[in-house]
């Protein structure tokens, strides 16, 4: 029986075969039509998208209304529920800087923060910047990076409009709110100050957005007089610009996704010319901090694959003169490494639990900061102070909220500065959460993280959320997520799999999960399906697959594989065309994305291995799941096509009548709606989706 049968017809895209021959091997591509051709003037002005693209998008997102138009009432329920949660006139805990400490805020009903601070011997707090008077003419307005200068007298920010992450630079007067100067255009999202207060460094993206400059702009210039400091030669590789903790060097970091190479200025001396740190090797990772005469270097040189903190002489930084002060150890990834003038703060994870440890620069003394729960999520923060012995850090669980401390490194002594509010209310006894080992297909064990009620039936009956990634080496945290309460209380079990692809076991569980190894992050997300299923946590046919982006990938990649595995995927913003974006090198990711997927078109075996798990060119003629995917109409990262071109294959080819939705947001790019709230509408969509393939509206409003 049809279940949709009472639905208008979905759409039909116009097949136009366009024909593409590499190594000798011929594709014939139906739908690379939808791929506008002036896709750069797109992201600037979306109102010049062809017609018939445009007139495809916006019948998907018609045929989405009607067949979701049954939970309508649930899709606004589940909204008025997750807003619930926020604590609307939220703010952070404020960081010290000088005279004043500098925080967020939101308002009763704001969309976006305000930017503040207040002065530590006492005072009213001040506004220093205002998202949600700057967003109102806009229908998509989002804050890069917000930096108020070393004497805080200015404050720089950076701001896209229209979601194709084209960030413009403002910089106000912090006294009196007025714009100082011109706008910089096209940065890629932050500016940073030299430590005389007057001189800006930015990354400014090329006409295939891409950071491959970094430029100096003194305030009182034009933005077209300013000064190219550094300008990056190899189109696979990105430029970016930051300081070390002490403040005394501006970074700039060149770097895909396997290789980097730095180079350093004096931030009191911003006319200085850059000086590389160590010169670029394929597969050499490492970062750069500073600590009295000697750099600080986080670094996988000479094999260390989980990294391990060397030191170097300023003024000969090369590697010949580095020297180790923690050494590698293999299943110990070290994160991040933070100096500060008396101890040195490093964040690892092992098992894939993370941890903090802390050495004091004087004796080399170390301890940790412990943790008890099974599954948990750390984050450092790194403050803006370097004299100081006090830590920040923020701790969370599936089950419990997020919490700030502040970590006396002296006393050992750590103080809860904030605990994050529920206001609908929350409480943790009410749930579980566990982490649990799924045998993958050739003997390695993949770690599942589980959030579900105490009151929830583990006898297979209980639908369930399965959550990936599974690329880049990220590695998905076990954080509390108020969100999927939603799902929870309605009876899911809610689990992410730490697959490979990520950095959850290691670097070495990254590296089995990438370029010619990549169909180990599918079959991991598979195995961990199948042994949830077996184990009675839910059964095969009643999983809900999650991903996005390159989770997006994953999602249409087993669809593919293990379709009745599945009851539904969401798929939000998928990189889904593999093939055909990595062979095209105009698009803004594509060169530095060849380390992590391989280079189709010089390498013939990396063009044969993307073909065998290119979601889109494997899509058959069987029965399918389930789908919604969610995109962008101005995503520079996985453009709208992608996901438009893979509904209309499938729709073209599935043999079932089960639902495959589109919903492109023609006012957002890769994160969807800007807004705080906005955001919620396009979950309660996704979860909505997630309750109707699984049987379980009814009873539900």
């Amino acid at each position: 029986m049809n279940k949709n049968a009472a639905l208008p017809q979905p759409p039909v895209a116009d097949v136009r075969p366009v024909e593409d021959t590499r190594h000798g091997i011929t594709r014939i591509d139906n739908y690379a039509w939808l791929r506008a051709d002036n896709w750069q003037e797109v992201m600037r002005d979306p109102s010049v998208l062809d017609t018939d693209i445009r007139s495809v998008l916006e019948a998907e997102n018609a045929y989405t209304a009607a067949a979701m138009s049954e939970t309508e009432k649930l899709q606004e329920a589940l909204f008025q529920e997750m807003k619930g949660r926020i604590k609307e006139d939220d703010s952070s805990v404020p960081s010290p800087d000088g005279a004043f400490s500098y925080f967020t805020r939101f308002v009763t009903g704001g969309q976006h923060p305000l930017f503040c601070r207040r002065p530590r011997e006492g005072g009213d707090d001040q506004v220093l910047l205002d998202a949600n008077k700057l967003a109102e003419p806009h229908a998509y307005f989002r804050i890069g990076g917000v930096a108020h200068s070393p004497n805080h007298k200015l404050v720089a920010y950076a701001s896209d409009t229209n979601g194709s992450e084209y960030y413009a630079v403002r910089v106000l007067d912090a006294a009196t709110g007025e714009e100082v100067g011109a706008p910089i255009p096209d940065t890629a999202g932050g500016a940073v100050w030299a430590n005389d207060g007057k001189t800006l460094f930015y990354s400014r993206l090329d006409e295939n957005h891409r950071p491959r400059q970094i430029f100096r702009h003194t305030l009182g210039t034009a933005p077209e007089k300013d000064v190219l400091v550094y300008e990056e030669a190899d189109p696979g590789f990105f430029v970016g610009v930051g300081m070390t903790q002490s403040r005394a060097f501006i970074v700039i970091d060149a770097h895909d996704h396997q290789t980097s190479e730095i180079r350093i200025l004096d931030a009191n001396e911003p006319e200085a010319e850059p000086r590389l740190v160590a010169a670029r090797e394929i597969g050499h990772e490492y970062s750069v901090e500073h600590h009295g005469e000697k750099l600080i270097i986080l670094t996988n040189a000479d094999g260390a694959e989980d990294f391990k903190i060397v030191e170097a002489p300023l003024d000969t930084p090369g590697k010949a003169q580095w020297s180790e002060i923690e050494a590698h150890r293999t299943g110990r990834l070290i994160l991040d490494v933070i100096p500060y003038s008396n101890h040195l703060v490093r964040l690892e994870r092992e098992d894939g639990l993370p941890r903090i440890i802390i050495r004091q620069f004087a004796d080399g003394s170390e301890h940790a900061i412990a943790f008890e729960e099974d599954a948990y999520s750390l984050g450092l923060s790194s403050g803006y102070e370097y004299d100081t012995s006090s830590l920040r850090f923020t701790y969370s669980s599936m089950t419990t909220p997020a919490q700030v401390f502040d970590y006396d490194v002296k006393n050992r002594e750590r103080t809860l500065r904030k605990t994050q509010e529920v206001p609908s209310g929350h409480d943790p006894d009410a749930y579980v959460t566990r982490r649990i080992m799924a045998p993958a297909h050739d003997g390695e064990e993949v770690p599942v993280s589980l959030l579900y009620r105490k009151d929830t039936p583990l006898d297979g009956s209980a639908p369930l959320l399965l959550y990936g990634y599974g690329a880049y080496g990220i590695s998905i945290p076990a954080s509390f997520n108020t969100n999927c309460l939603s799902l929870v209380d309605r009876g899911f079990v809610y689990a992410i799999a730490h697959i490979r692809g990520g950095k959850d076991k290691g670097y070495r569980w990254y590296r089995d999960g990438r370029g010619l190894s990549k169909t180990n992050t599918f079959k991991d997300f598979i195995s961990a399906g199948e042994h949830l299923a077996n184990e009675g946590f839910t059964s095969r046919g009643q999983i809900v697959a999650h991903g996005g982006s390159a989770g997006g990938m994953l999602m249409g990649a087993v669809a593919n594989m293990a379709p009745d595995l599945f009851a539904g995927v969401m798929a939000e913003v998928p990189f889904v065309d593999v093939l055909n974006t990595m062979l095209d090198d105009t698009l803004p990711l594509t060169p530095p994305e060849w380390p992590e997927w391989g280079n189709p078109i010089e390498d013939r075996q990396a063009y044969e291995n993307i073909t065998d798990y290119s979601p889109y060119d494997n899509v058959t003629s069987q029965s399918y799941p389930n789908i919604i995917a969610l995109a962008g109409l101005t995503d520079p990262r996985v453009t709208y096509w992608e996901p438009a071109k893979w509904v209309a294959k499938l729709r073209a080819l599935k043999e079932n009548d089960l639902l495959v939705l589109l919903k492109t947001n023609m006012d957002a790019g890769h994160g969807g709606a800007s807004g705080r709230f906005d955001r919620l509408k396009e979950v309660a969509l996704s979860y909505s989706f997630a309750l109707k393939v699984t049987d379980r509206l009814k009873g539900m409003s």
